[in-house]
């Protein structure tokens, strides 16, 4: 599951900005965003609700366009991409994990990991054993039979984590992955995150409320009057 270094970041957001209409005025949400996601790295963004957090990370997952600014993936510019080539950087160098887990009811847990990789074109036995490597990995080899419904909260967020890192990806986004669940059960979830962190060397920006868990991550910023600031 070992992925290489970069010599430069795997995401960067550059002088980004983005602003929607309020009526007839404009809201800036972001105003000059700078943002570098390294491999390996872990990223707390801790900011209150409506400051811009989970648009920052559509822009940053090639989900949304910014106003102005430019997304670098892996050193290369987004700006100028199709929505197809946009698609097929999101297939393979991001991963997403939301508060909801997501996970399509009526498959199984090994079978939403393989997902994503049959998607890609992967052979299915070659995604078989990837998605069980995953989800064994994670603590979960004795549920790759259950479907969503079976499963704890805990264990479809962990399903969902698996599912995200599938195809390998550079950089994993995750908007409140543990906002749904009790303080042990996040504690788990966090310590997979962090354990995928270090197995893969995925870069990883978590937008979370939970200040104890933001605390315990390679790096902390927020959102101020649409700018990142680099918290202590």
């Amino acid at each position: 599951m070992e992925q290489g270094t970069e010599d430069v970041p795997v995401i960067y957001l550059h002088e980004i900005k983005r602003q929607y209409m309020q009526g007839e005025a404009p809201l800036v949400i972001l105003d000059g965003v700078k943002l570098a996601l390294w491999a390996g790295q872990s990223v707390a963004l801790v900011a209150p609700s409506g400051s811009g957090k989970s648009t920052l990370l559509h822009i940053a997952g090639l989900l949304e366009s910014p106003d102005e600014g430019e997304v670098y993936v892996a050193g290369a510019p987004t700006s100028q991409l199709s929505d197809m080539e946009r698609t097929q950087i999101r297939r393979t160098e991001i991963g997403f994990v939301y508060q909801s887990h997501r996970l399509l009811p009526e498959f199984s847990a090994l079978e939403n990991v393989m997902l994503p990789q049959m998607i890609r074109g992967l052979k299915r036995s070659e995604t078989i054993k990837r998605s069980a490597e995953i989800l064994s990995y994670l603590g979960l080899s004795d549920r790759v039979k259950h479907r969503p419904a079976e499963l704890s909260g805990g264990e479809q967020q962990r399903v969902a984590l698996a599912r995200a890192v599938a195809n390998a990806p550079r950089a994993l986004l995750a908007d409140e992955p543990t906002g749904n669940l009790d303080p042990n059960t996040a504690d788990h979830v966090f310590q997979a995150l962090m354990q995928l962190v270090k197995a893969t060397r995925v870069a990883m920006l978590i937008a979370t409320h939970n200040l104890d868990l933001a605390g315990r991550m390679d790096r902390r910023v927020s959102l101020v009057d649409g700018k990142v600031v680099e918290l202590e």
